[in-house]
């Protein structure tokens, strides 16, 4: 495949195409008077790192998931189990992705390391399905759950119109897309703000829940692995409700080159990170089960408000407010990270060229953020999103398990590769 030279824009233009070599342009280098390389700069720091992991990852699922996993279980001791068996996973995937990452120094996440290791027809596959498919439809699905909530204080009566909630989940989609088109630093910061809240939400479930055990309410959990007994079937969909919910981790490999200090700051955002989420889920599952019992689970659509309702009073409503503010931080962190995917992508020549632009004063991957808008809104006003989503996961955790692959390949194929993080 051949790669088109590097193109600088003079000072009159707006966008700069980035490295064919795979790396961004450094600032080091001398330009001719007149003109300036522009490139992606290093902003991700530790917290903001932190911040994107937990603020993709905690979105609609650990508001939703809960009821999933217990109907394909049975039991509450078996869907709690489930929960702290899918976090472990989950950190032993990252922890893969850490090394590779760390290994591995380029932006793109799992289509920089199948393209690696398995060359650039499997990389090629897997980025026009995350393009085309796999993230429209996903921030389709993150961003209805979003429109849902933030609606829900404000229809309390009655059923919300679906018109109305596809009409607002549009703004949020567009205004995820400016957001990210304006500047990284910003999204950055709001990111940071967004996971507060998330984690808010989380505390506002935890701590009521971790009082009603202090007084005692612990009948819901008397025979906790009594009930129907989960079936073969059964177990694998729990598995895909619990690792729906944990899916996020892998995006900041996405940003590798973003990152202030990779080899240190990547390892250490992804374990602290995985150490919260999977604390805060059990937590949040078993606060669930201090109010609810298994039955008035499995009738609630949703156990978040459900819960809040029962111990919380009128501050109940805070509960929907703040689980959009986490389902909106889901739609930015994807945007950001995926964006990244389709620029190096482009920079590689497997996507069109204009896709690995940069604005010359925003220093954003403008084209490759804007590309997602329309797709999006295709997906949100087109047919049935969450079977789509669901056919179409299995493609995702394909391509992950590929990469991982591919670390074990790298272990025996390049030993003396420097590898400043190793997963033992």
């Amino acid at each position: 495949m051949v790669r088109k030279p590097v193109v600088s824009t003079i000072s009159s233009g707006g966008y700069l195409q980035g490295n064919v070599n795979g790396k961004l342009p450094s600032l080091g280098g001398k330009e001719p008077p007149g003109q300036e390389k522009v490139v992606l700069k290093k902003k991700i720091t530790l917290l903001r790192g932190i911040s994107i992991i937990i603020g993709t990852i905690i979105g609609a699922g650990i508001f939703i998931s809960p009821k999933g996993v217990l109907q394909n279980t049975g039991s509450v001791g078996m869907s709690l189990i489930i929960w702290t068996v899918c976090g472990v996973l989950s950190l032993f995937g990252a922890l893969s992705y850490a090394e590779l990452g760390t290994s591995i120094k380029k932006s793109g996440g799992h289509y920089t390391y199948i393209l690696e290791v398995f060359g650039p027809l499997p990389a090629f596959v897997r980025v026009w399905v995350e393009l085309l498919i796999i993230r429209p439809a996903a921030t389709a699905v993150i961003s209805l759950a979003f429109g849902r909530y933030i609606l829900e204080p404000f229809f309390i009566q009655c059923e919300i119109p679906e018109l109305a909630i596809k009409l607002i989940t549009a703004v949020g989609i567009t205004v995820v897309m400016v957001l990210n088109s304006m500047s990284v630093s910003w999204s950055a910061r709001i990111q940071i703000f967004l996971t507060f809240c998330k984690l808010t939400a989380i505390l506002i479930i935890i701590v009521p829940g971790v009082m009603q055990l202090i007084k005692g309410k612990t009948q819901h959990f008397q025979d906790a692995f009594s009930g129907r007994d989960a079936s073969i079937m059964g177990l694998p969909l729990a598995f895909y409700y619990g690792m729906y919910a944990y899916a996020g981790w892998f995006y900041l490999n996405f940003v590798t080159e973003e990152v202030e200090n990779p080899e240190k700051t990547i390892p250490l955002a992804i374990c602290i990170s995985m150490a919260i989420v999977t604390t805060g889920y059990v937590l949040t599952n078993v606060a669930y089960f201090t109010t609810i019992s298994a039955e008035e689970l499995l009738l609630s659509n949703a156990v978040a408000v459900t819960f809040s309702e029962r111990l919380l009073g009128n501050f109940s409503l805070a509960v929907p407010i703040f689980v959009a503010l986490s389902c909106f931080g889901s739609m930015n962190g994807g945007v950001f990270a995926v964006s990244r995917l389709f620029y190096v992508a482009s920079r590689e020549g497997h996507l069109p060229e204009i896709l690995s632009m940069i604005h010359v004063r925003k220093h954003t991957p403008l084209p490759a953020v804007i590309v997602l808008h329309p797709l999006t809104m295709i997906m949100l006003f087109s047919g049935d999103l969450y079977s789509l989503l669901n056919f179409l996961s299995f493609a995702r955790w394909l391509f992950i398990g590929l990469a991982v692959a591919g670390l074990i390949y790298l272990r025996y194929k390049r030993p003396e590769m420097h590898r400043p993080f190793k997963t033992e």
